[in-house]
């Protein structure tokens, strides 16, 4: 199961917080998945790949509550945590850098937070997609719930393409090699950054 997280509706779709939602769009479409509508809990799609039934599931009960549709989910389907994929957004990584890592704690994401507390456990994949930090003065949750300058919104559709890749990865050779493979920054103007870090934009 890959869990892309975000916010319902409109007004929050472009939005940095919604990467989640972005990647698992890109993901939908290259592999002509349709989306069938849960109302008040998620957005659901089936995905086949190897003869194995993959669910897509983007959570429609708002970010800080995003446990409540993954966990529903998981219990619902019998899958077990270590077989979830959770895709979000991350300030402390630059734009355009994505860091792929098992298990931990939430490092403040407040839908992690949920997911970690109705699972009971954080034995499940993320794919971390840097959104950057706020400028000075800003505050956090405008920054996460602001749109991608242009700058930015131009170079996301490849950036986004590339978190759909590490998705694909992890389903056909597990988490250990997608992290060798997508642990770096996209390359640009000659040089790569490990995906750890923090890079001023």
């Amino acid at each position: 199961m890959i869990a892309g997280l975000g916010n319902p509706g409109r007004r929050y779709s472009k939005t940095r917080h919604n990467i989640g939602f972005l990647v698992l769009d890109v993901f939908a479409a290259r592999h002509k998945t349709r989306w069938e509508e849960r109302k008040g809990l998620a957005w659901i799609g089936l995905h086949v790949q190897g003869g194995s039934e993959i669910l897509l599931v983007k959570p429609q009960t708002y970010m800080n509550r995003s446990g409540e549709a993954v966990g529903r989910i998981c219990d619902e389907y019998r899958v077990p945590t270590e077989a979830l994929v959770v895709v979000h957004d991350d300030m402390d990584l630059a734009f355009e850098t994505m860091k792929l890592k098992r298990g931990g704690g939430a490092g403040g994401h407040k839908g992690i937070e949920s997911i970690l507390w109705e699972l009971g456990s954080d034995r499940f994949p993320r794919v971390k997609m840097g959104i950057g930090r706020p400028e000075a003065g800003e505050r956090p949750e405008d920054h996460v719930l602001g749109a991608f300058p242009d700058d930015q919104a131009a170079r996301l559709p490849r950036f986004l393409v590339r978190g759909s890749e590490a998705v694909e990865c992890i389903l056909e050779q597990g988490i250990d090699r997608a992290m060798n493979l997508f642990n770096t920054r996209l390359r640009e103007e000659g040089r790569e950054v490990e995906a750890g870090a923090t890079v001023e934009e």
